[in-house]
């Protein structure tokens, strides 16, 4: 792209940013804890027009993919209130979700030109990590107890805040995102607490085996 095309995409995205950035940071964020959950939050909100789907997003509201979305969530709503299954369903999808999120990003930023879907990508494929990381080091964590009930409380949880944030964004949409700015300063916060408690636990069983 020229420098005259690069300064009509930029124009043309600086015209009306806000709506779309503020988009990403809710997907990006919730693709983290489900990408497909979001996928099918996305198709569900674009295909009744309770949210605007930029660039090429509006193919999640076709009713296939959406719907699609959901079943494979309904398995993953199980496997994720299991001990130990949720931390395998977890690492499998450590390339998934970042990968989901980037894709979401560059997705939206289609009526922008490469630029703008670069910097769309790299920044939900951020949150997209941080919200992940977050989980997936707090599954570990609450797999330390043997009771299940932690990991279904969990569950229910981050998968509960997911759909009532879409449900605020349409109402509230700035507000939502200081909430889910909010959210990824706690979840930086908790990777590295966690982290230290996962070293302290497998430390100290290092210690008895000796």
């Amino acid at each position: 792209m020229n420098i005259e095309g690069l300064q009509a995409a930029a124009q043309k995205f600086l015209a009306n940013p806000s709506q779309e950035v503020l988009l990403l940071i809710l997907a990006g964020w919730s693709s983290g804890i489900s990408l497909y959950l979001t996928v099918g939050l996305l198709g569900l909100c674009g295909h009744f027009g309770w949210i605007h789907m930029p660039g090429e997003l509006g193919i999640f509201s076709n009713p296939l993919v959406f719907s699609m979305a959901f079943i494979v969530f309904s398995i993953e709503f199980i496997a994720d209130k299991v001990p130990y299954v949720d931390s395998v369903w977890d690492s499998v999808h450590t390339f998934i979700r970042p990968a989901g999120g980037i894709a979401i990003g560059y997705m939206a930023g289609s009526e922008h030109g490469p630029a703008i879907q670069a910097m769309y990508a790299m920044l939900a494929g951020t949150l997209t990590l941080n919200a992940h990381t977050a989980k997936a080091a707090g599954r570990l964590a609450i797999n330390t107890s043997p009771e299940p009930f932690s990991n279904i409380g969990a569950s229910t949880a981050e998968q509960g805040l997911v759909i009532f944030l879409y449900w605020f964004f349409i109402r509230h949409p700035v507000l939502t995102c200081v909430i889910i700015t909010g959210l990824l300063v706690l979840g930086f916060l908790l990777i590295r607490l966690l982290w230290r408690f996962v070293k302290a636990v497998f430390g100290a069983e290092k210690k008895e085996n000796l």
